[in-house]
């Protein structure tokens, strides 16, 4: 359900609270300006202010339109800013929009489109009733009020993003085999958001703070160069950790790699020491298969030899298993020495 709230901002530093969308147009021709903050509006509620306020209906509709990008764009009584609240779910980037109509005595202001927003300028009342001495001078120092506590509200944001790429870290240099990758796509995919939103939002702070705005004063400029200080700041970070994971990315893959060539040595170690012991006893087993199949005199030659003939059997089985792993070093030595 629509929420609408109606301020009447006087010269004098008085914050009024209008009823009514009549009271607030009205008002709008009195002493000072009049916010106009809609939350969770649809595109009917906020044909309302199209008459009164002339506002155009495209800029109208961008409002409701959640794939837009932030963006400013002139038209002959105001100007339309479309700017991001961003926040931090657990490996999860969501974007808040915000939307802006100021002119010269008013300042429309639409956010919570979606169901899952957190209302991102939900309790800047006592913000401003604490700097109602600046908000008083007009729209633009209101207006900057407002993205300044958005932009402030990025910081953990950001901060949290930075914790999360540290946690993927220790846990990959912990144990590669039990990390899961996909983490550090979701991440990625987060910074990839978070910069284009920042790259997007300093642009419209540059064209603000090079006048480009007629209804942002000069000397609130440079409140709003503060906001782009940060939000350069953040892009910076953004950066940088987008690096940090496309490097933990290239570590996961060389240490599992490294893992994967470890038991690969290992599995090749096992079956090197069994075809050893296998190739040893190929012939002994041979021999003794035929001798024990053999009826026994045969082997023998006759009862009176079976004393000399078993030992000696023996004897010969351990002399051809020493022949055979002598046969099998000489081998592996000459190997070597070919291949070093």
């Amino acid at each position: 359900m629509a929420k609408r709230e109606f301020y009447h901002i006087a010269t004098g530093g008085n914050l009024e609270k209008i009823a009514t969308l009549e009271g607030a147009t009205s008002a709008i021709k009195d002493d000072g300006y009049v916010w106009f903050n809609y939350t969770k509006a649809s595109r009917e509620d906020l044909a309302e202010l199209s008459a009164p306020l002339g506002l155009h209906p495209l800029s109208l509709e961008d409002c409701t339109d959640e794939t837009q990008v932030p963006k400013m764009d002139e038209f002959p009584n105001y100007t339309f800013i479309v700017f991001n609240a961003l926040r931090y779910d657990p490996e999860e980037l969501v974007s808040d929009e915000v939307d802006f109509f100021i002119g010269s005595n008013f300042l429309v202001t639409v956010s919570g489109y979606a169901d899952y927003t957190r209302f991102p300028i939900e309790g800047i009342i006592p913000v401003i009733e604490r700097n109602i001495s600046a908000v008083k001078k007009g729209p633009a120092w209101l207006m900057h009020l407002i993205i300044d506590y958005m932009v402030d509200n990025m910081a953990d944001m950001v901060e949290q993003s930075e914790v999360d790429i540290d946690h993927a870290e220790e846990e990959i240099l912990d144990s590669p085999s039990d990390f899961d990758p996909s983490r550090l796509t979701y991440l990625r995919r987060n910074l990839l958001s978070l910069r284009k939103s920042l790259f997007y939002e300093r642009e419209i702070l540059i064209k603000i703070s090079r006048n480009d705005c007629e209804f942002v004063p000069d000397k609130a400029t440079v409140h709003y160069r503060d906001i782009f200080d940060h939000i350069s700041n953040f892009l910076e970070m953004t950066e940088s950790n987008r690096d940090n994971v496309t490097s933990l990315m290239e570590l996961y893959a060389s240490m599992l790699n490294n893992k994967m060539a470890r038991d690969s040595n290992e599995t090749n170690a096992t079956v090197r020491r069994l075809t050893f012991i296998t190739t040893i006893f190929m012939p002994l087993t041979l021999l003794a298969g035929i001798f024990g199949m053999s009826e026994w005199t045969v082997m023998t030659g006759g009862e009176e030899n079976i004393r000399q003939s078993y030992p000696l059997f023996a004897i010969i089985m351990v002399v051809i298993g020493l022949g055979s792993y002598l046969f099998i070093r000489w081998l592996e030595w000459r190997d070597r020495k070919r291949s070093g």
